[in-house]
């Protein structure tokens, strides 16, 4: 019996242990397979993974596209061309005195001179002089065409270039070894030389305006008293420099020199007075006969210049025409006084000074605030600047002006040989307009 109960319980246990194995195997067989569909599982998440971030990329890059600000597109009867070379947005434009360069300051580290001659061809090629290490916000050029100061924007101070012709033709630009010191507390408004380039102009936002030489020493600081300064510039002629600013008007100082070319002193000349509120900005004519004025107060003015100050006589208010205007508008008086164009926002306005009335609006101009508006030396063109481009008009109403004022004289004329040379005039400024209206739009 003993033996037989051994068996069984050997059986048992034996039945047990194979239970168990195959209990165990199974497991094995469970945990392998689980194993696996986790194993596929991240694989397929990693592929769904994968394919979202792609896609989420694509579309990022898709909305940049999308948001990235297109081209700013204008066109205009009177538009003569678009000058299109830097890569960031025009601060500032002057013209030579000799009248065949434009240069031009941008944010893209460079200064541009474009020559003239080109504005009316389909190329526009320009020169370009390097700003190293820093932009450049404002621009001028010295009275012989030879050179231009720049005021730099990190620097804080100015920097003279001056232009050579190299021997193959081409123009190089040398920056001098040492800026103009820094003076100025206040962020930087405009600069200046003076025609007889005796000195130069700073002026800043508070009420501060330097007077310097050529050589970076200053001669004279003038506090301009108008709490602050929105607009300063130094005349045509090189003799005042104006400013205006908080206050409803323009103060011109006078700087004077001996006779032997040694600074004397800063004196008050004169002031335009009769706007309500703040002047936005000013503009002389170019004998300095004539200055513009635009106003807070949605007016502008123009006014004859050619006083006798020092005998006490105020200059005379000639018009006042409503305009719109804003902060940052700007101004320009036609070389020969003829045409008044103020800017407001991306919008500029032409008028004739002569009657006030509105001759040519010119809309959207630029993508951007307009930073620059000013006619050429000849008063052909009207060029402005806010964004990347600069763009350049006819001055039509200019050629419109000259044509009456001579059509006027033909009727006083009194002998036979002024009033042919007035016909011939005549002619010859209306073939100048009628080409001008009849040039295709680029």
């Amino acid at each position: 019996m003993e033996v037989i109960a051994l068996i069984a319980l050997t059986l048992l246990l034996g039945a047990l242990v194979i239970l168990v194995a195959f209990a165990v195997g199974k497991r094995k067989e469970e945990l392998q397979e689980e194993a696996e569909q986790t194993g596929e599982c991240a694989a397929e998440g990693s592929v769904a993974k994968a394919a979202a971030a792609k896609k989420l990329k694509q579309d990022k890059q898709q909305r940049s596209r999308k948001e990235k600000p297109s081209q700013h597109n204008f066109n205009h009867p009177l538009l003569a061309a678009s000058l299109k070379g830097h890569s960031g947005n025009v601060t500032c434009l002057d013209f030579s005195s000799n009248g065949k360069y434009l240069a031009s300051c941008a944010d893209d580290r460079t200064v541009r001179i474009w020559s003239t001659r080109d504005f009316l061809e389909r190329e526009h090629k320009c020169l370009r002089a390097n700003v190293e290490l820093d932009h450049a916000t404002l621009v001028r050029f010295s009275p012989d065409s030879r050179a231009f100061i720049t005021w730099i924007a990190n620097g804080d101070t100015m920097r003279v270039f001056k232009m050579s012709k190299k021997e193959d033709g081409s123009m190089s630009f040398k920056g001098a070894s040492e800026d103009f010191p820094s003076r100025h507390k206040a962020s930087i408004l405009n600069i200046g030389i003076a025609e007889t380039g005796r000195f130069i102009m700073s002026a800043s936002t508070d009420t501060s305006i330097n007077i310097w030489d050529l050589k970076g020493e200053i001669l004279a600081s003038i506090n301009t008293n108008q709490m602050t300064n929105s607009y300063a510039a130094v005349s045509p002629c090189g003799r005042f420099v104006a400013s205006c600013g908080f206050t409803p008007d323009v103060k011109v100082w006078e700087v004077c020199f001996s006779k032997t070319g040694e600074f004397k002193e800063v004196t008050r000349a004169f002031e335009l007075k009769g706007h309500s509120a703040g002047v936005h900005a000013f503009a002389f004519s170019n004998d300095s006969q004539r200055m513009v004025t635009v106003s807070k107060d949605g007016t502008w003015k123009l006014w004859n210049t050619n006083v006798e100050y020092k005998q006490q006589q105020d200059p005379y208010l000639l018009r006042t025409v409503p305009c719109k205007s804003s902060d940052g508008s700007r101004a320009a008086l036609s070389p020969d006084g003829r045409v008044v164009a103020i800017s407001d926002g991306c919008n500029v306005a032409m008028y004739s000074a002569s009657t006030g009335e509105l001759e040519e609006q010119l809309l959207s101009v630029h993508s951007q605030e307009i930073t620059d508006l000013r006619f050429d030396v000849n008063g052909r063109f009207l060029v402005c600047s806010g964004d990347k481009a600069i763009r350049v008009f006819h001055n039509a109403p200019g050629y419109r002006a000259a044509i009456k004022d001579m059509q006027d004289m033909l009727k006083k004329a009194q002998n036979e040989a002024m009033k042919q040379r007035l016909q011939q005039q005549l002619s010859d400024a209306q073939s100048a307009l009628d080409a001008v209206l009849a040039a295709p739009v680029e």
